[in-house]
């Protein structure tokens, strides 16, 4: 009898499971008795009042769906208002909305590094751009971590078009990266800088206006950046923000928005009323950022590891791939729920708990999760 087609995989789980590395699902309920510090919902939006009415006036309104690609039938006049108004926040001339951040991220590297041109990528980017540095046809050289000089030494050495690509905050451990002498790198050398916001809106800058905006970069016309919509928005989706002239060029070649079907209305709605209600509570951002210091503050104290958060991801250390799974396992039991990040996931190999402060955690709340964090760890 021949060998099944799929017998690698059973090997690869095989494998998974004696690394202690077998990921599952964990659908969760409506409703949830657990502090939930797991999330990416930083401003406490995802559930406001304002936000789910938008959402379901606009299913209402649009339908359950978008009905196509945006350049058939998928443009509503609610995605239009999300665009403008998401640019003019932010800082930027333009703005294009995509069905998630992912698909942003690959539209953004693979549309604006053709045939010919070098990708500089920053060794702890996020897996979207990493696919993207993939997909484009460009050449990608990865550079160490948060390094300008790196960088430098790398476009010294091209030919053609350049593009430097990086997370603004980096998702896993938190820490931001050197904007500023970053484009000071791409200018010296004539490169575009790509930037991938999803941490820094509505957690850094201005009322929440993103990292560039704090960097003195936003609008700038050799500076493209994406956002999500999914983190302090609490919606769905994703956006490329830049020039007018970089955002026609993606609507006409950007292969994951002209085959993808376009956000749903819904999210757009649910996006377009966090927006504004951040414009209007811009308190929101700072309290994100306090509550993230103060759970870094408070750990370290105790005497856990972690690394000093620039935003609203703070990521404590963990022993091993099994220690942190079965101390996010006792963090859930004991009613906390926390992020637990182990390889391949991490680019370091170390395993971590990821939390994830919000701006709507109380004190009361705050002093919870420490303990239990600590206690569990114990």
């Amino acid at each position: 009898m021949a060998q099944s087609p799929f017998e690698w995989i059973d090997e690869q789980a095989r494998a998974r499971r004696r690394a202690g590395l077998v990921r599952t699902l964990r659908p969760r309920p409506a409703d949830s008795a657990l502090l939930d510090l797991a999330g990416n919902d930083y401003l406490g939006l995802a559930r406001h009042p304002e936000v789910t009415e938008a959402a379901a006036r606009a299913a209402r309104t649009w339908g359950g769906g978008a009905t196509g690609s945006r350049l058939v039938s998928g443009s509503t006049e609610l995605h239009a208002e999300l665009e403008r108004e998401l640019a003019g926040f932010c800082g930027f001339e333009s703005a294009l909305v995509f069905s998630s951040g992912y698909a942003a991220n690959l539209a953004a590297v693979t549309t604006l590094a053709p045939h010919g041109s070098l990708i500089v990528s920053d060794a702890g980017n996020h897996a979207s751009l990493i696919d993207g540095c993939r997909l484009a046809r460009g050449t990608t050289q990865v550079v160490a971590h948060a390094d300008p000089d790196a960088v430098r030494k790398a476009l010294h050495t091209r030919t053609g078009p350049a593009l430097v690509v990086s997370d603004t905050v980096f998702s896993v451990d938190g820490d931001a990266a050197p904007l500023a002498d970053l484009a000071a790198a791409c200018r010296e050398f004539g490169a575009a800088l790509v930037t991938d916001d999803a941490h820094g809106l509505g957690v850094l800058g201005d009322g929440g206006r993103g990292a560039l905006w704090a960097a003195g970069l936003a609008g700038a016309p050799d500076v493209v950046t994406t956002v999500t919509l999914s983190k302090s928005l609490g919606s769905q989706g994703g956006a490329v923000l830049g020039p007018a002239h970089v955002i026609d060029h993606l609507v006409n070649a950007a292969r994951t928005f002209i085959f993808d079907t376009g956000l749903a209305p819904a999210s757009a709605g649910a996006a377009l009323a966090a927006l504004r209600l951040l414009r209007r509570e811009p308190e929101r951002a700072a309290r994100a950022r306090a509550v993230a210091t103060a759970l870094y503050e408070r750990l370290t104290a105790a005497g856990l590891e972690a690394v000093r958060p620039h935003a609203a991801v703070v990521s404590v250390r963990a022993p091993s791939p099994e220690q942190a799974l079965r101390w996010a396992a006792d963090c859930r039991e004991a009613g906390l729920a926390v992020g637990c990040f182990r390889p391949p996931s991490v680019p370091d190999g170390i395993s971590r708990l990821r939390l994830t402060a919000r701006a709507d955690l109380t004190d009361g709340q705050l002093d919870r999760a420490v303990r239990v964090i600590i206690e569990a760890r114990r």
